[in-house]
């Protein structure tokens, strides 16, 4: 399945990204799902996207928790829970 990633403010600082596009296995099923994938990344990947780590997650451009289930071709996006305009 093919997903678009977003990734804002302190995030995307950390990241040293703010998009890209990924292909995430089968068993990649939900937002938590995927925040968990890219954390085996290892390195800046673990630390930004921690669990420990307070974030805020949208499922093409909604807010949404971690277990909503994600589609071929959606957008998921990480940011911290404050953001300046």
């Amino acid at each position: 399945m093919n997903i678009q990633l977003r990734f804002f403010a302190s995030v995307r600082e950390a990241l040293k990204v703010a998009q890209e596009s990924v292909t995430v296995p089968a068993t990649v099923k939900t937002v938590g799902d995927v925040r968990a994938f890219l954390r085996e990344r290892g390195g800046v990947w673990a630390e930004a996207l921690a669990d420990s780590r307070p974030l805020r997650m949208a499922y093409n451009q909604e807010m949404t928790g971690a277990d909503t289930a994600i589609e071929d071709g959606s957008e998921v996006a990480f940011f911290p829970p404050v953001t300046g305009g």
